[in-house]
């Protein structure tokens, strides 16, 4: 009865459904790894995109700061000019920047932490 052709082929079959039934387990865990790495894709996704949204507002910032200190230098290029034959008026105007810069360097200073 050892040679029995159904014997061997219900033996075959528990093969098969044993070895599937270790393959599903595996694909189980497989399929656990895939998703613990999407997880942490996208938490890192999201770290980088909060970094981008606060550079790009740095950025925003910083060219408002340019676009002023080139107003300021066009104004100050427009007073010059309009003063520069009168040394009293020279002299006033070079006073006013004095003042405002001190005022400017010590708001700095103020709003600046210690290294």
């Amino acid at each position: 009865m050892a040679d029995d052709p159904i014997k061997i082929q219900l033996d075959r079959i528990e093969e098969l459904v044993a070895d599937l039934g270790e393959a599903v387990a595996n694909l189980g865990v497989g399929l656990a790894q895939v998703k613990a790495n999407q997880t942490r894709v996208l938490i890192k996704e999201e770290a980088i995109m909060a970094d981008l949204t606060s550079l790009e507002a740095e950025v925003a910032r910083n060219t408002e700061v340019d676009q002023s200190a080139v107003t300021l230098l066009q104004g100050l290029a427009t007073q010059l000019e309009a003063v520069k034959t009168d040394p009293a008026k020279v002299q006033a105007l070079a006073n006013s920047l004095r003042s405002s810069s001190d005022a400017l360097a010590a708001a700095v200073a103020a709003n600046t932490s210690a290294a």
